[in-house]
């Protein structure tokens, strides 16, 4: 286990602080001062540093600068006396953790370096995580049986389509479905059907002689051509014009085709992975999509469910989206609070993991500090939140600061299925309180609804602590510091 790190030149608190987390199990390191510790830094690294603000040759926010741009995910406690709470501003700002005010209450100290431990060990989890991040994430029973269908087809070049709503990820499960098949070390190929003009599809496809149409001045290779010897993924097929579904069936059914103003038969050894947000059947019973090809490409059928299907999987989507958003813009990954993750948790996604992902990106960029709480998600996901006419699909106005021009809704929640009640009459209480002009809504809300869980878990626990906390999936010091928080007589 890696020490705490404590920083100060005052000798009895070192003394005061090594010998509290001596009796709590955790190894401690202590400096006197800044110099000597960024020394150490060369050889080891701390689990939690703690530094005071002012010292001499250096002060804690010159240490604090420093030990960020070496450890940016490292958990910073600034010590500071009460005079110094402009400091601990500029601390926040800097990047700590949290601040410790002096004099402090020794037990409040352990605790709070505990939950900078606690941070710390979760960080470096979702960093080991991020690093071995699978292809696909999903431990929904319906992305199970998609895990378990394509490793079911990992031997097999058969046609293969996938269905499922837009942003579901159906090109990913077709790079899953490519990479682990005997076409692995061939190309992927993917072309959206319905996103190329119907006079150039052709030619995408199929590719083109010298001169077979105005400004085909040179002869051209099309997907068919490229994707020899691997897979080929056709997105949107329910988009296809009709007349170029025939020449589809031809290259299923035989492998052959012709460039356009081609006279040489061309073939290609490639497998098809066909995907759509639409219903075939319907398209096949209107007219514009013919039944045999439907029939060629339906040999295996994959659905893909859509998010608000797969509710359980948007924390690890989200914490993915973020870390992965944090390292393309070069910055530190932000995080989603227990509540925040509630809200997205509960927003039906009809933008599926496409729309997920846009607004972790959105968040790496417009959320103002680092632990994303639910008034800085976007207005999109608030519950109740009603766009008018003009209102674009994400704004960075949050919903809290336009609640008078979107009001909530009088009608309950979208979602009134059974055992869902309670949220029609959060929503009451919220509408409520909304008109009635009560200040700190979102707290009164969340204290209530904390509080509510609490207890509950408490019961059924018999009031064992730690047990509701495992049942409630948080750490023990996080259940015993709000029952504190919310005066909870238990």
């Amino acid at each position: 286990m890696k020490s705490i790190w404590v920083v100060d030149d005052d000798h009895s608190i070192r003394f005061v602080l090594e010998k509290a987390l001596a009796r709590e199990g955790l190894p401690v390191r202590s400096f006197s001062n800044a110099r000597d510790m960024l020394a150490a830094l060369d050889d080891d690294s701390p689990q939690v540093l703690v530094s005071d603000i002012r010292m001499p040759g250096g002060s804690g926010l010159e240490l604090l600068a420093k030990v960020k741009a070496r450890l940016p995910a490292l958990p910073v406690i600034i010590m500071t006396a009460y005079s110094d709470l402009d400091s601990a501003v500029s601390a926040f700002q800097g990047g700590a953790f949290e601040y410790l005010p002096k004099p402090f209450d020794l037990p409040r100290a352990v605790e709070l370096i505990r939950r900078a431990q606690e941070e710390s060990q979760r960080e470096a989890g979702e960093q080991e995580a991020a690093a071995q991040v699978p292809e696909m994430l999903g431990q929904a029973p319906a992305m199970q049986d998609v895990f378990r269908a394509i490793g079911r087809l990992s031997q097999s070049n058969v046609t293969v389509m996938i269905t499922g709503e837009s942003g579901s990820g159906k090109e990913l499960v077709a790079r899953a479905l490519h990479k682990h098949s005997p076409r692995g070390e061939g190309p992927f190929v993917a072309i959206n059907t319905a996103a190329i003009p119907k006079d150039l599809l052709e030619s995408e496809l199929f590719g083109h002689e010298r001169g077979a149409f105005t400004g085909a001045q040179a002869s051209r290779r099309g997907r068919f051509e490229q994707a020899d010897g691997g897979t080929l993924f056709l997105d949107e097929i329910g988009d296809m014009p009709f007349e170029l579904q025939t020449r589809l069936l031809r290259v299923l059914s035989d492998g052959q085709f012709y460039r356009v103003g081609g006279h040489s038969p061309m073939r290609s050894n490639v497998r098809v992975i066909a995907a759509t947000h639409q219903n075939l059947e319907d398209r096949v019973r209107q007219g514009v999509f013919r039944e045999d090809l439907f029939h060629r490409l339906n040999v295996i059928r994959l659905r893909l469910p859509p998010l608000r299907e797969r509710r359980e999987d948007v924390p690890s989507l989200a914490r993915h989206f973020l870390q992965r958003s944090a390292t393309e813009l070069g910055v530190e990954a932000k995080r989603l609070s227990d509540a925040a993750l509630v809200v997205l948790t509960n927003f039906d996604f009809p933008g599926n993991v496409r729309q997920l992902e846009n607004i972790c990106h959105w968040l790496s960029v417009m959320a103002p500090s680092q632990t994303v709480e639910p008034k800085d998600l976007p207005d999109e996901v608030q519950p109740g939140y009603v766009p008018a006419p003009s209102t674009t699909a994400m704004t960075s106005v949050p919903a809290a600061q336009s609640s008078a021009a979107a009001p909530l809704p009088a009608a309950a929640p979208a979602s009134t299925s059974s055992g869902e009640g309670w949220l029609a009459d959060m929503a009451a209480d919220a509408r409520a309180r909304l008109l009635a002009g009560e200040p700190d809504v979102w707290d009164a809300l969340t204290k209530k609804f904390e509080a509510q869980l609490i207890l509950t878990a408490l019961d059924i626990t018999r009031g064992r602590r730690i047990e509701a906390a495992q049942k409630l999936g948080i750490g023990r010091n996080t259940i015993t510091r709000k029952i504190q928080e919310l005066g909870l007589d238990v």
